[in-house]
């Protein structure tokens, strides 16, 4: 029984949905007691319970909060002996340019507790989302042509989500992914001006970057309903790698055998998340 943790959410539903489609003994563990999953999935409340069984786990640092090391030892009581957690690649940089900690993750809990629990684990180190263009400029571009942002300079590889959750499967499965860090990326660096470049030109609209000082970008960030603090540490993280190219690593192709996806293609597979209201 594979039981996979946060699994309604943007990564574990893919996760859920290709291990059941192979034939895999499914858990989904969340507190959404009316999720729908696909036929033969088992869904489970968070708790000891939801471990009865395991062989493998699954673990996401934001549906595990603080309790990372408590869950992934109960599941390995309960007989599990293959984690995988999700991570992200900049897991060891100081807490302040880790915005993704003040929305709940804890990638470095979560990766520690893999690592430490004994048994075969690998850590999913996983770049910037594609998606992340959608929460940061949808809003933006549902009513106009113009993002107003700041840094158009600081650079990212976006990793498509698709390409993560086929990891993740792959390293649920495959004796051989054993022990590992693997860091995960898309194919290109691309500067956050260049990135809304090719969204315009998949969208085929004339998109302009409008560039905030970080003051300004700040302020906008938490008109928009986002938490001072977590604006303060992404204009943070974005300082600090301004004008420095993203590694790119080839560990999604090593891993599925083939390129990863790049933000083009991601951006031409959700045009809608863009179109005009």
């Amino acid at each position: 029984m594979i039981v996979v943790t946060g699994a309604t959410g943007l990564i574990g539903r893919q996760v859920v949905e290709a291990l059941a489609a192979q034939g895999n003994p499914v858990r989904a563990v969340t507190r959404n007691p009316d999720a729908t999953m696909p036929p033969g999935v088992e869904v489970a409340a968070p708790g000891p319970a939801a471990y009865r069984g395991a062989t493998a786990l699954f673990v996401n640092g934001r549906a595990v909060h603080d309790d990372a090391a408590a869950e992934v030892a109960r599941a390995v009581d309960a007989g599990a002996r293959r984690i995988v957690a999700l991570s992200a690649i900049n897991v060891d940089d100081d807490p302040a340019y880790q915005p993704s900690r003040l929305q709940g993750d804890r990638n470095r809990e979560a990766e520690a507790a893999a690592v430490g629990s004994g048994v075969p684990w690998v850590s999913l180190r996983a770049c910037t989302f594609a998606d992340n263009t959608r929460l940061a400029w949808g809003p933006q571009l549902q009513v106009g042509d113009a993002v107003r942002y700041g840094y158009p300079t600081f650079q990212e590889a976006h990793l498509d989500d698709r390409d993560l959750a086929e990891v993740a499967v792959r390293a649920l499965l495959d004796p051989e992914l054993t022990d590992r860090r693997l860091v995960l990326t898309g194919p290109e660096s691309l500067s956050l001006e260049e990135t809304l470049d090719q969204l315009g030109e998949v969208l085929d609209r004339p998109l302009r970057y409008v560039a905030l000082s970080p003051d300004d970008a700040h302020a906008a960030m938490v008109a928009r309903g986002l938490p001072a603090e977590f604006a303060t540490a992404l204009m943070a993280r974005y300082a600090r790698y301004d004008h420095t190219p993203h590694p790119v690593t080839d560990d999604v192709a090593t891993v599925l055998g083939r390129p990863a996806r790049t933000f083009r293609q991601w951006a031409a597979d959700h045009t809608a998340l863009f179109a005009r209201n």
